[in-house]
């Protein structure tokens, strides 16, 4: 791995880290910034790199650091009710990694196109994987579930993919040819 690699990974590793501590509880799933975290991952790394980013983010978790929302770790957290959640930003960041070094060589409402669909498709897996694991370990129905983990976040989450689209852009503006294009 080239040292640029290595150090935008670990870049956002922290990014996650970082944003993950924007908290509002609304409940067993607290509203955070894990999942701008995550789309600016996929956006910003190849695939490759975005998967590593967020797989050591989870571990880091894991072993304690409390890296993820309200500076919680450990692996009660990982394999609570919202561990499916954590592990769905693996979807987030690789599917939008993939559609975004797809969809480089196209530019304007095409690219923007079809790079919106590949997140709302991998923030819809993310919430499947999430809301299955959340309804196998509280033994909520489904709509139940989607009442509390799904419904209350489409919104403020469809704006934290317009403004991960946002960022990446002017950030690639600013450091061309450095990044995931």
């Amino acid at each position: 791995m080239k040292t640029k690699d290595l150090t935008f990974s670990a870049l956002f590793v922290v990014l996650m880290a970082v944003l993950s501590q924007f908290v509002i509880s609304l409940g067993p799933v607290p509203f955070n910034l894990g999942v701008l975290g995550a789309f600016l991952t996929g956006l910003m790394l190849t695939p490759k790199n975005a998967m590593l980013s967020i797989l050591v983010y989870i571990i880091l978790g894991l072993i304690g650091l409390p890296v993820f929302a309200g500076f919680s770790g450990g692996a009660g957290v990982l394999f609570g009710m919202t561990g499916g959640y954590i592990i769905g930003y693996i979807f987030i960041a690789v599917i939008t990694a993939f559609a975004s070094k797809l969809t480089s060589e196209l530019s304007g409402p095409t690219r923007l196109m079809l790079l919106t669909a590949a997140m709302v498709l991998s923030l819809f897996i993310c919430y499947a994987f999430g809301t299955a694991w959340f309804m196998f370990l509280t033994k909520n129905t489904l709509w139940q579930s989607l009442a509390v983990c799904v419904i209350p976040f489409i919104i403020p989450d469809l704006l934290k993919l317009c403004a991960a689209l946002f960022a990446a852009e002017a950030i690639r503006k600013r450091i061309p040819g450095t990044l995931n294009a």
